[in-house]
């Protein structure tokens, strides 16, 4: 199984976004989304599960969840914004969700993977504009069976 990981979009959609993530079973988004619709668009790949984002407005938090908690190919990934925790980190957030196998997040925008203890931690960085010096990005999370992550730069 494959699965597209994104986050802070903030409304913006790259056309290598949807190369990228041409053929994936899935796409989570961890929040910071922009307009719904953006959502819609990206459903027209693969089925979505998105989580809102401090960013968010009303209308998209009345239609996704705050935090998405969702078996995949056997494994237990919970996926969040973040910002509940201020700056999350990995062990913050192994310590907020230890009914997780995977996690994924956002917020920061800084592309992170972290297998130190338990739960894979895995931020896809930001899809949006780049902001903080740092690239746009998203990942693509391999599942068969063993989790296995690349990330990928968006230009």
């Amino acid at each position: 199984m494959r699965v597209g990981l994104i986050s802070d979009t903030h409304g913006r959609l790259r056309t290598q976004v949807f190369d990228e993530l041409e053929g994936v079973d899935r796409i989570l988004h961890a929040g910071d989304i922009g307009p719904y619709d953006l959502l819609v668009e990206l459903e027209a790949v693969a089925p979505v599960t998105a989580v809102y984002g401090n960013t968010d407005r009303f209308d998209v938090r009345e239609r996704v969840e705050e935090v998405a908690r969702l078996d995949l190919a056997g494994h237990r990934v919970v996926v969040i914004h973040g910002h509940q925790l201020g700056s999350p980190r990995p062990d913050g957030l192994r310590a907020a969700l230890p009914d997780a196998g995977i996690i994924v997040y956002g917020h920061t925008h800084q592309p992170l993977v972290d297998r130190e203890q338990g739960a894979l931690v895995v931020n896809p960085g930001s899809a949006g504009a780049p902001r903080f010096g740092l690239h746009p990005s998203l990942a693509i999370l391999t599942l068969d069976p063993e989790p296995d992550i690349r990330l990928v730069e968006l230009r």
